[in-house]
């Protein structure tokens, strides 16, 4: 039987979680990817999006925005720009950055690329607490 996982995910300001889980998704910079005890080797650029956690038989949900992953020997490190709990996101929030997202004037490729960026963050941001 393969050891459990451990997770830890970091910000620049602070360790959010350090535990013991079953299972782990997460996005990567080119797709998404699920992790089981067990699992080889990994190091990848997170992407944006949600981070879902299951352990002891519940799901939590967090919003991640991009970073690094890294599994070796069943600990999976996750270092990440900016994260939330899903609970903890406020819809009016979103829909007003996706607003100001969409309204950014861009007139080189740094700003186009920019602006694409903040795009695609509120969008996530919208569609996870759309779902709750």
């Amino acid at each position: 039987m393969p050891a459990p996982l451990k997770l830890v995910l970091v910000t620049p300001e602070k360790t959010l979680i350090d535990q013991t889980v079953d299972a782990l998704r997460f996005p990567l910079f080119d797709g998404q990817i699920g992790i089981l005890p067990g699992r080889a080797p990994l190091l990848g650029r997170l992407g944006t999006g949600e981070l879902e956690i299951e352990a002891d038989g519940t799901k939590t949900s967090w919003f991640i925005d991009g970073g690094f992953a890294q599994m070796r020997g069943g600990v999976v490190s996750l270092l990440t720009n900016r994260a939330k709990p899903v609970s903890d996101l406020d819809p009016a929030q979103a829909k007003a950055d996706l607003e100001v997202a969409l309204s950014r004037p861009a007139t080189t490729e740094e700003q186009l690329a920019a602006r694409q960026r903040e795009q695609d963050r509120a969008r996530s941001v919208l569609a996870l607490v759309n779902r709750r």
